[in-house]
């Protein structure tokens, strides 16, 4: 007899994001490994700026190689979410959902991720976080469904991987 599958709970954003604190470089300390990242090795950053259109520029960077990738995209926030829920483009017409599932109080440390589990970013302020930073945001993580087995570790060249 086969099993039931359970359902899971869906993903829910934060209540809130302070775009102007959220604002500026965040490092990637792990993600899910996704195409658009398959020629990265190391340094993933990725900078959001507030642009006076409304939208919020997204730089995104890494080491390859044979150098540095880079690729430029925007985002808009999703209205009736606090800001926690945006819709991010970088080749248009795709646009892709950009929750913040999880967020420090302090904002050292972001989740974001989509409703679908496929894509998990976890970010920081720093090249890495502390035990107890790296505990807090994989609980929040593994709380919202998320199957921390999936997470590969972005070398930081400025630190050591953070693992768990």
């Amino acid at each position: 007899m086969p099993l039931a599958s359970v359902a899971q709970a869906p993903v829910h954003s934060v209540p809130s994001v302070d775009l102007a604190r959220y604002s500026g470089k965040w490092f990637e300390i792990a993600s899910y490994p996704m195409f658009f990242q398959r020629n990265c090795i190391a340094d993933t950053t990725a900078e959001y700026t507030s642009t006076s259109d409304g939208t919020i520029r997204v730089d995104n960077r890494c080491r390859t190689d044979s150098g540095f990738d880079e690729a430029t995209g925007t985002a808009s926030v999703v209205p009736g979410f606090g800001n926690s829920r945006l819709k991010v483009w970088f080749f248009w017409p795709f646009k892709a959902d950009y929750w913040v599932i999880g967020l420090d109080p302090e904002y050292r440390w972001a989740l974001v991720g989509n409703p679908n589990r496929k894509y998990l970013w976890l970010l920081s302020r720093t090249p890495q976080l502390s035990p107890e930073l790296l505990k807090a945001a994989l609980a929040s993580a593994s709380a919202q469904g998320f199957d921390l087995a999936q997470l590969r570790y972005t070398v930081q060249s400025t630190a050591t991987p953070t693992q768990p």
